[in-house]
This record gives structure tokens, C-alpha cells and sequence, in this order.
């Protein structure tokens, strides 16, 4: 190949990259003028926000005057996530310090945006005070609750634990200036009283709290999904740090896998933040107060402190997002148990050695004998468990398998809460007869579980539910259960639903 050859063919190599790499330039360029003029700002997407942030304005009531609720009047939307910079606030005429909003109330539990607090003093601060509930439906004195009269009026709540001011006076007694806490805040006023129990912290308290929250998403999938924001944190104004954990340690498992992000506060904490004298502009706060909840006949018509939250809007599915946390936390796929093909997995959790509400002995083998002929003719999994022999990851994993958990009366039962719901799932519980407390059937109709409680060979259904009776032998060692009816109730409800599927 001769020189002007070599020459030629370098040319041509070389002159179609050269125009291709200038019209890179220029495109980059053009990207780069229009990157310079755009706003580097973090930007919150309060279109999509928007679709699941509900709530009423200032100047509009949640119910009309005939106790009806009214439908949410607009979407409010949180704050993005603050900077370094703009965690402390400052307010002038121009721009005053944000009213509280009220997004969502029920006895007990309130939901708020911009609540504020002071010297351990909550403060909500409106310029339409009569739109706000009375203060005794959402607080308390955090005193420890006894039924005495004298003991009920210490729980009244007085300036000393919320106030409802106007902007002027917040201007005159909070100032110009607060410390932002950003993001979702559970704040629970509760004594430690029933918080380090297992069916309590997470069936009562967890369901409730969790159940108030999901008011503000109405279309959770039954995947779990959902548009809410995790909370950031969990402050308990009057429980300290040692006083919410249970003896089996569940209490603490179950928070942290539900709420991997979250920090715990306690009544330690609190007092920190009210001895520093400084203000705090809360984002967004979920609150609750058992006494609050304790002043509606939705708590006394079956004493469970979550039942006046389902008097809020709310999703079918609410449970799913914390429980599907939870059964992965432990080492499960949160779609363990799902639909009706899979095996069906009849879980016994029995109390025999416990020492009290145990089934008569000549029974509990009945009982068992009468599963494992399942086992052996349906080919079914039958598991029978002492649930404080499996480790806290164990039991949450089992209950998730679960098809059919059983049992008497008590703590064990709790693990209901990580059953997958579906056509053919349910929960029976043995009493002695007559005897009944509706613990674990209100806490299986809340998360969408049939159930069945047992006298004997007898048995009834939620809508029959008999009134609570803790009579003589209710915590007593010779309760009876009849096997056979419970292994043909099994049969019954497995394909029943089966059929229905078909």
C-alpha cells in the first residue's frame, strides 16, 4: 500500500468519528445549559403524596351533627427530608409558624401534622379551636389505669399534659423558634401498665397505633403494599426504657423487624427533650392514649384498647405491610401460607405443664390423636407445639404456615398475628364451659381470621360470641375439648373453602 493509499484510508477512518464525537459535544452541552438552569433542590412529589395523605382542614369538623363522618376535604402532604440546615425553625409575619392540622381522630387515637411540644407540655396550635376534638378524647394523664372512681379521675388530662392555643398565644408562649423532629412519630401516652405483654404491646397497642396510621392509605394490596412513610420513631412519654419489653423478648423482636429504621424513645427521653426548655415542631405524629380510648363504648363493648382505631377509615388489608416485616424478619417469605394449593398446616398450641387453663389430660391425647389421623388420612401437617420451647424466629415462621392455629386461652395464641388470612384459614380456642374472654377472637376478626371458640364438644362463632365470663374454671387444669368435633370442624372448614375455591 503506497503512501497517499495509507493516507486516504486514514482519512476515511478518522472523518466519520470526527463528526460523530462534535455531535456528542454538542449534545452534552446542550444537557449541561439546561442542568445549570434547572433547580438542584431536593423536590417532594406531593402529586403521588397527595394520593394517600388524607385529612380535614383546620376550619372543617371530621363529623357533622348527626355523628357522621364527613369525607377528607384535602391531601396534605409531609415535609421532605430536612438537611442539616433546616432543622432549626424560625417564623416571622411572613411566613408564621404552621397551625396543627388534624388528619385523622377516633377516641384515643389522633393523627397531626405540626404538633408541637414544650416543657413536656403537647401543644396544638390552631387558629379554629372548636374544630379540634375535646382534649379528653385524646390524651390523658398517663396515670395507671384502675377502675376506682377516685383512680379514674387521676387519668383526666389538665394544661400540664396538652394545650389547644391559638397562633397569637403560640407566638407569646412558644416564640419564633422550634427544633424540627422529622418524618412519622409514634407517640404512645401510655403507663408501662400492659405494654410488656406480649398480646398486649403487639395486639392491642401494635394493631391499634398501626391500624390509626394505615387511616391515611385506604388502598394497602394485599401484597402489603403501601405509600406510606415507615415511622422514624417511637416515643413512650411515660414508659421507661426497661418497662416495655416482655419475659419472652417478642416485644422487642417484633418492633424491630416491623420498624427496622425506627428508634425507640422513652419517658427518659422525653423529660431530656422538656429539660432542654427548647421547642419541637413534630412533622407528623400518630398518638395514642389507652385512658383516651377507655372513654368510648367502642372500648367497653368488648375492653379492647385498639377497637375504637377501626372506627376510621382504613384498608382491608392495614395488617399486611407490618405483618409481611415481621414473618420476613424471621426468616420467611412474606407469601409463606398464601392461597388455598399449598398443604394445610393445623398448628396446636398447647398449655399442657403450663400449670393452669390446660386441657383435662384424657382430652388433650384425644385432641391429639384425633390431628394425627388428619395427618395420616389427608395427608395434612399437624404441629403440636409449646410455643415457649421454639425460639421467637421459630414461632413467627410456624404462624405464618399456619392454616388452623388451636388452643385454650392464652399468651401463645398471640402468634395468630403472623397467620397468612385465606378462604380456608381460622382460629379455635378452648374455654371451660360457659367461661369466654374475647381477647384472641376480637384480634383474629381484626386482621380478617375466622373463628371458633369450644365448650366442650359445643362451639361458637364471632357472631355468637357469649359475654365475657372468667367463671370458675376458666383458669383451671380440667378444661375439656371434644378431639373429634374440632378434627371434624378442621375437615369442614379446609373444604368447605376448597369447594368454594373450585
Amino acid at each position: 500500500m503506497n503512501s497517499e493509499t495509507s493516507y486516504a484510508s486514514a482519512k476515511r477512518r478518522w472523518s466519520s468519528p470526527m463528526r460523530r464525537e462534535i455531535a456528542l459535544v454538542l449534545g452534552l452541552f446542550v444537557m449541561l445549559v439546561l442542568l445549570f438552569q434547572s433547580d438542584f433542590s431536593f423536590q417532594y412529589n406531593s402529586a403521588v403524596a397527595g394520593e394517600w395523605q388524607y385529612g380535614n382542614k383546620p376550619d372543617q369538623p371530621l363529623y357533622d351533627a348527626n355523628g357522621q363522618r364527613l369525607p377528607a376535604s384535602f391531601s396534605a402532604v409531609i415535609p421532605p427530608p430536612a438537611g442539616m440546615n433546616d432543622l432549626i425553625l424560625r417564623w416571622t409575619p411572613d411566613q408564621p409558624m404552621p397551625e396543627t392540622t388534624l388528619l385523622e381522630h377516633t377516641f384515643g387515637y389522633t393523627v397531626y401534622d405540626n404538633l408541637y411540644a414544650w416543657n413536656g407540655t403537647i401543644y396544638i396550635v390552631t387558629s379554629n379551636i372548636s374544630a379540634f376534638p375535646e382534649r379528653r378524647e385524646m390524651t390523658s394523664t398517663g396515670y395507671v389505669v384502675f377502675s376506682a372512681k377516685d383512680e379514674v379521675a387521676k387519668r383526666e388530662p389538665t394544661d400540664d399534659d396538652m394545650r389547644i392555643i391559638s397562633p397569637a398565644e403560640a407566638q407569646l408562649l412558644l416564640g419564633a423558634i422550634a427544633s424540627r423532629v422529622e418524618g412519622v412519630s409514634f407517640m404512645v401516652n401510655d403507663p408501662p401498665q400492659f405494654l410488656n405483654h406480649y398480646y398486649h404491646f403487639c395486639a392491642e397497642f401494635l394493631v391499634g397505633i398501626w391500624r390509626a396510621y394505615t387511616s391515611l392509605d385506604l388502598n394497602i394490596k394485599m401484597s402489603g403494599t403501601t405509600k406510606l412513610p415507615a415511622p422514624r420513631r417511637m416515643i413512650f412519654t411515660h414508659t421507661k426504657e426497661a418497662e416495655w419489653r416482655d419475659y419472652a423478648s417478642m416485644n422487642q423482636f417484633v418492633f424491630h423487624g416491623a420498624f427496622p429504621s425506627a428508634s425507640m424513645e422513652h419517658q427518659e427521653d422525653w423529660i431530656d427533650r422538656a429539660e432542654t426548655f427548647k421547642v419541637w415542631k413534630f412533622d407528623r405524629v400518630v398518638f395514642t392514649d389507652r385512658a383516651a380510648a377507655m372513654r368510648t363504648h367502642k372500648f367497653t363493648d368488648v375492653e379492647r384498647y385498639a377497637a375504637p382505631a377501626f372506627d376510621l377509615p382504613g384498608s382491608r388489608n392495614f395488617w399486611e405491610p407490618l405483618r409481611s416485616n415481621v414473618v420476613e424478619f424471621a426468616g420467611a417469605s412474606r407469601s409463606t401460607g398464601q392461597g388455598t394449593m399449598d398443604t394445610p398446616v393445623i398448628t396446636y398450641v398447647s398449655r399442657q405443664g403450663w400449670g393452669r387453663r390446660m386441657l383435662k389430660p384424657e382430652d388433650h391425647e384425644r385432641l391429639v390423636n384425633a390431628l394425627r389421623k388428619l395427618e395420616k388420612d389427608y395427608g395434612w401437617e399437624v404441629n403440636v407445639v409449646l410455643m415457649d420451647q421454639l425460639t421467637r424466629e421459630e414461632q413467627i415462621r410456624l404462624a405464618a404456615r399456619t392454616t388452623i392455629m388451636m388452643g385454650v386461652h392464652g399468651n401463645g395464641l398471640t402468634n395468630l398475628l403472623w397467620m397468612n388470612p385465606t378462604p380456608r384459614s381460622a382460629v379455635m380456642e378452648f374455654f371451660y364451659p360457659q367461661g369466654f374472654a374475647s381477647d384472641y377472637e376480637w384480634t383474629a376478626n381484626a386482621i380478617g381470621l375466622p373463628y371458633f371458640g369450644w365448650w366442650g364438644s359445643q362451639r361458637f362463632t364471632s357472631e355468637e360470641r357469649p359475654p365475657r365470663n372468667l367463671n370458675e374454671g376458666f383458669q383451671g387444669n380440667e378444661i375439656p375439648i371434644d378431639g373429634d368435633a374440632v378434627a371434624a370442624m378442621c375437615i369442614h372448614q379446609i373444604n368447605l373453602n376448597e369447594e368454594a375455591d373450585d
